[in-house]
């Protein structure tokens, strides 16, 4: 069995607050230990829900063996990753509702093989399918005239990777150790990590400071409504395919061409070639710096 420690720090409930609860599942329970609550959910004290005032802070801390996965999985809400100051995770979570019922959606919790994963669990819309956190592609995460918007904030150790996917809004990233994977529909997405990175998002910019010169997975950045600025580490060997419609392609670096520059296209090298660097938008520019 892996070493692992969990541990719920408790609920900060501002003045005006709606209920949250934590589901617990997999391992979880044999290594739980809640504060003021029992072993399977924490839930704060009910508030006036639906006023534009209804707010809630959950957090949660814990470690991971080195190289294990930390994923959030959100809707509504803006996704931010710091540096932690020693080896133990701390997850937080708002929610706040203007119109909806801030109540009605929960933090859920799933912990597997690969590490843990943190949704934010909305209402199923009637006659869909139910509602569902799981990692990866895995569950189901849908909602429907739901305002209320869930805010992550995550301190990570160095030595742990990162998953952010949300729909509607931004993915920040910054002094990270570990690899990172960011995924939104609706907003902007910025990286810097001393590892390497993949990120998508429809409409926003992408911003990535990736670290790693010997990755051996290809890494991808694709936007539709947006730029792309790649800041990579000096003397790193990767084969490159950019791709633009309305826009342009721009490197800083030595960058040895196969063929010439199109009017929508770039292919060549970095160095002397190798890991696929795919770089994709339709309304915007790319930048190799």
């Amino acid at each position: 069995m892996k070493s692992v420690r969990w541990a719920i720090i408790g609920m900060g409930v501002f003045a005006t607050t709606a209920t949250f609860a934590v589901a617990q599942s997999g391992a979880f329970g044999r290594f739980a230990r809640a504060v003021g609550a029992d072993d399977t959910s924490v839930a704060a004290n009910q508030g006036r829900a639906g006023t534009g005032e209804a707010a809630q802070d959950f957090r949660w801390a814990g470690r991971l063996d080195a190289g294990e996965v930390v994923e959030i999985k959100g809707i509504n809400g803006d996704i931010s990753v710091t540096p932690a100051s020693g080896s133990e995770i701390e997850v937080v979570a708002e929610a706040r509702g203007r119109k909806s019922d801030a109540s009605t959606v929960r933090i859920e919790r799933v912990d597997h093989a690969d590490g843990v994963t943190f949704c934010a669990v909305y209402p199923t819309p009637e006659g869909e399918r139910i509602n569902e956190c799981a990692p990866g592609s895995n569950g189901r995460m849908s909602t429907r005239n739901n305002d209320v918007s869930v805010d992550f904030e995550i301190r990570l150790p160095a030595d742990l990777h990162f998953i952010g996917r949300t729909v509607n809004g931004e993915v920040f990233a910054h002094d990270l150790g570990g690899d990172v994977t960011a995924e939104t529909v609706n907003g902007d997405i910025e990286v810097s990590t001393e590892g390497f990175a993949r990120a998508e998002t429809v409409n926003g910019d992408i911003d990535i400071e990736m670290g790693a010169s010997d990755f051996t997975d290809g890494a991808g950045f694709s936007t539709v409504n947006g730029s792309i600025t790649l800041d990579v580490a000096d003397g790193v060997d990767a084969d490159v395919n950019a791709s633009w419609l309305n826009g342009g392609f721009e490197s800083d670096l030595p960058f040895t061409l196969e063929g010439r520059i199109g009017k929508r296209n770039a292919r060549g090298m970095l160095g002397d070639g190798g890991p696929t660097l795919e770089l994709a938008t339709v309304n915007g520019s790319i930048h190799i710096r």
